[in-house]
């Protein structure tokens, strides 16, 4: 199911990127002017220590949260000057989120998870369920599609939370530790299909992990200490 990749211009530029929280009279500078430039079709590691910041930075980058400074730049608009509902509406239509713990509704079958986020931004229920079943179908369940997600093993749960990021065929996917709940073969086959979807979409990937492994098999890789990012050489966990 290839699709059309947009413009090759960056999809997500981060611009001196500050967040500061205080913990009663300590300040903890999470994020120190952070810099970052995605482009279409490619999947970046985002790595570090627990508690430096990455899933903050997801947050920003996703628009789910506000820097203290600095510029958010998705498709080349400043999403920092917008307001909520402008934000609210980039969000929707360009940048798609993946979750440790998958966060399907449960109430509602693999396809529905798949189908509801399309049907929200505008989508008719028939072109929302081709879509649905085209993206499950790429990730191996179209036979799980009517199943709920308490009927699906981790992994089908994790590769259907995937097909729904990806249903409004966003430019951006943000994923928080994608693979962290998963054992080492059911990681495996969801990462590679991970990253067949973002070579087939085009979309650009920031993909916070631990596993420092699958994170040297992606286009680049970016350490974030000190509130800062840091691009580090290629194949760097292999050898």
């Amino acid at each position: 199911m290839a699709e059309a990749f947009h413009s090759s211009g960056p999809v997500l530029e981060l611009i001196e990127i500050k967040r500061t929280f205080r913990q009663g009279p300590r300040e903890i500078h999470v994020l120190n002017g952070a810099f970052a430039r995605l482009m279409p079709g490619e999947a970046v590691a985002l790595v570090g220590p627990s508690g430096a910041g990455k899933s903050t930075l997801l947050h920003i980058a996703g628009l789910l949260e506000q820097p203290d400074s600095g510029q958010v730049l998705v498709s080349g608009r400043d999403c920092a000057k917008m307001d909520d509902g402008q934000r609210t509406a980039v969000r929707r239509g360009e940048v798609g989120f993946v979750y440790q713990f998958h966060q399907l509704l449960p109430e509602f079958s693999a396809l529905e998870n798949v189908v509801i986020p399309q049907m929200i931004a505008g989508c008719s229920r028939r072109q929302a369920e081709k879509r649905a079943r085209d993206l499950l179908g790429l990730l191996g369940l179209a036979d799980r599609v009517e199943h709920r997600p308490a009927e699906l093993s981790g992994g089908e749960q994790q590769r259907t939370a995937i097909c729904r990021a990806l249903a409004n065929a966003p430019r951006l996917l943000l994923a928080d530790e994608p693979t962290g709940n998963l054992d080492p073969r059911t990681s495996e086959r969801v990462f590679n299909e991970l990253i067949s979807l973002i070579r087939q979409t085009g979309v650009a990937a920031l993909i916070a992990t631990h596993n420092l492994e699958l994170a040297s098999r992606m286009d680049r890789v970016l350490q974030l200490g000190d509130g800062l990012l840091h691009e580090l050489p290629r194949g760097y966990a292999r050898g």
